[in-house]
């Protein structure tokens, strides 16, 4: 079974695709770095919808989620942004911790898994 690679970097591709299933790389934001966590969620997951779509897959096949949080009490505002984005019904399995990203300007980092 062949493996493709998108947006390969020195350091990791920012997704790949093997056996009908897409995996992408941790996503963060890169203009919303100055907002909150809610602006910054709505950035990254619209970066996840064009990554989603570049392989022909989209939101309504995500699998798994996980969901990093710089301060865990901006909880409710990622969950505002994520209940405005996730389709009813194909809600996948989730998972959120608070965590130290690799830069203090990241509020949010989200990786996906999805069926193509």
């Amino acid at each position: 079974m062949s493996i493709q690679r998108y947006h390969v970097g020195p350091r990791l591709s920012e997704i790949v695709v093997h056996n009908n299933t897409v995996y992408l790389a941790g996503q963060v934001a890169e203009t919303t770095l100055e907002s909150g966590a809610k602006a910054q969620t709505v950035e990254v997951l619209g970066m996840i919808d064009r990554l989603l779509g570049e392989v022909g897959s989209d939101k309504t096949k995500i699998l798994t989620a996980q969901i990093w949080l710089t301060d865990i009490a901006d909880y409710d505002a990622m969950n505002e942004a994520w209940s405005e984005w996730v389709p009813q019904g194909h809600t996948p399995a989730r998972a959120t911790v608070e965590s130290r990203l690799a830069s203090p300007q990241y509020k949010v980092e989200i990786k996906i898994v999805a069926a193509l």
